[in-house]
């Protein structure tokens, strides 16, 4: 695979020099960038996924929603409609798709659209709804919104500063696109990251001269949906585990260190799960021995819960290391005003 990469190098110079033209051109105001009259927070990366962008927004939420009324935009990948959707309980995800259906019935408080188009998204938002702050998912590379504060996501084992651009490696652009950020949001971080190794994170972004803070994963402690009970009472069943998202390996990682016995099905991110999967899945579980359940993700089970009778997940959330959500947030809360 590392040699097939090497191969693809001269394709990813090429694409190297587009997307500088590409930045170069919204730098220097050859392509339109548009300001509105609310606070807008962009979430993104500069990898492919798999950075725990999900997480981050809600969290975001959480912080907000008491104070401000929130509303979230996103593309909605992968979703079988087009144009501007106002999330409403009507919908599936094929319709707005996964993650915006899963803000939708987590947070009752704020509202959900969909918009390729995020100028236009906006613009709808804002005469729909009338949103005080606006919650960019996934954004970072769609540069005709002038954002407020931009917050750059980046996995602690796999540093942007330590990849290489699309084919060769996973960066959608140049590690010097992070010179855009506020903020750079080391995610997915062992809980017991020490400081040294925090350190050394620090000085290989120092370059960009950010301010930098550190969140992990936290597995919430209750399984949610057709069978809802405490996680540890997971080691009781033989489960089977459905994964739908880029990097499955930290939550079948968790399930080995609680000593649970399971089968695992992966399939790709924000995978659409079609009859043949679906009597694939149930199948297998049928000739499972008893007891028994289903097992997903949060994302995984807005698309399965109205094709499989029973179904459980595990719900997620991201927090601070070194008990910094507080500083997080204050240093937020300038760009809010």
């Amino acid at each position: 695979m590392k040699v097939f990469r090497f191969l693809l190098f001269p394709l990813a110079i090429l694409y190297d020099f587009v997307t500088r033209v590409r930045n170069l051109f919204f730098d220097t105001g050859v392509f339109k960038r548009t300001a509105f009259d609310i606070p807008i927070l962009i979430v993104g990366n500069l990898s492919l996924g798999g950075t725990g962008k999900t997480p981050q927004i809600e969290y975001l939420v959480r912080m907000l929603q008491e104070k401000y009324a929130v509303s979230i935009l996103s593309r909605g990948y992968k979703r079988n409609t087009k144009g501007f959707i106002l999330v409403n309980e009507g919908h599936s995800a094929q319709d707005v798709g996964d993650e915006p259906l899963q803000y939708y019935k987590k947070f009752k408080k704020i509202h959900v659209a969909v918009d390729a188009n995020r100028v236009a998204g906006i613009t709808k938002l804002m005469h729909s709804v009338k949103p005080e702050v606006l919650l960019l998912d996934d954004a970072f590379q769609h540069r005709k919104v002038q954002g407020s504060c931009v917050i750059l996501l980046t996995k602690w084992d796999a540093l942007f500063v330590d990849d290489y651009l699309v084919p060769s490696g996973n960066l959608r652009e140049s590690q010097y696109g992070a010179n855009r950020a506020d903020i750079i949001v080391v995610t997915k971080c062992p809980k017991d990251l020490s400081l040294r190794q925090q350190e050394v994170i620090r000085l290989k972004l120092s370059s960009f001269q950010k301010r930098i803070f550190f969140t992990s994963i936290s597995y919430a402690s209750a399984i949610l949906g057709s069978k809802a009970m405490s996680t540890s009472a997971l080691k009781d069943f033989n489960v089977l585990l459905i994964t739908g998202i880029a990097n499955p390996i930290p939550l079948s990682a968790y399930l080995e260190s609680l000593a649970v016995k399971f089968d695992h099905l992966k399939y790709g991110d924000h995978h659409h799960f079609s009859e043949k999967d679906i009597r694939s899945i149930q199948t297998k579980f049928n000739a499972m021995e008893a007891p028994k359940m289903i097992l997903t993700t949060e994302k995984d089970y807005v698309r399965l819960v109205d094709v499989l009778a029973e179904i459980s997940y595990l719900p997620i959330e991201t927090s601070f290391l070194n008990k910094e959500g507080q500083a997080f947030e204050e240093y937020i809360t300038p760009y809010l005003k």
